[in-house]
């Protein structure tokens, strides 16, 4: 009997070893499993974070290129604007206040022969000081098109 009993002791020592190494392939098995579902799970947040910063890169790229052409556009016109003043094709002139007399410049109450009955009575600027002026008016031109590009790249990289 006291074969029977050590026998059987050795059994359920076994048995439980065994049930013990099943569970342990079961656990390894799901370790494995959670193991490769959290590295695609990595792969695609990767990815999509990829994607993300390249449609934001094409983004500030195509931004770029719009306000180098803005500025390139406003450069050009100012300095076609600044030729025709040189040339004297175009002359800038301000309006006269007729009513105020403390300007020295005396404007007739009534219009000239041949003169428009309505016209607002002018007075030619200097081309010196017709070219300050557009130089002033473009640096605030490309200061406007910097501060819309900086704009622009702010609100893209905020999204």
């Amino acid at each position: 009997m006291h074969l029977l009993s050590a026998l059987r002791l050795i059994g359920v020592c076994l048995l439980m070893a065994f049930v013990w190494q099943v569970q342990a392939w079961r656990y390894g098995a799901q370790l494995e499993l959670q193991s490769s579902t959290h590295a695609q799970a990595l792969n695609q947040q990767r990815l999509a974070a990829q994607n993300q910063r390249q449609a934001l890169e094409q983004q500030l790229n195509v931004n770029d290129r719009q306000h180098i052409q803005e500025l390139s556009d406003a450069q050009r016109n100012q300095a076609a604007l600044r030729d025709r003043l040189a040339t004297a094709d175009v002359r800038l002139s301000v309006l006269l206040d007729a009513a105020d007399s403390a300007s020295g410049c005396t404007v007739p109450a009534t219009t000239a022969p041949g003169s428009l009955v309505h016209a607002v009575p002018r007075a030619r600027l200097d081309p010196a000081h017709a070219q300050r002026i557009i130089r002033i008016t473009d640096d605030g031109d490309s200061a406007l098109i910097a501060l819309r590009a900086c704009q622009a790249y702010v609100q893209a990289v905020a999204r």
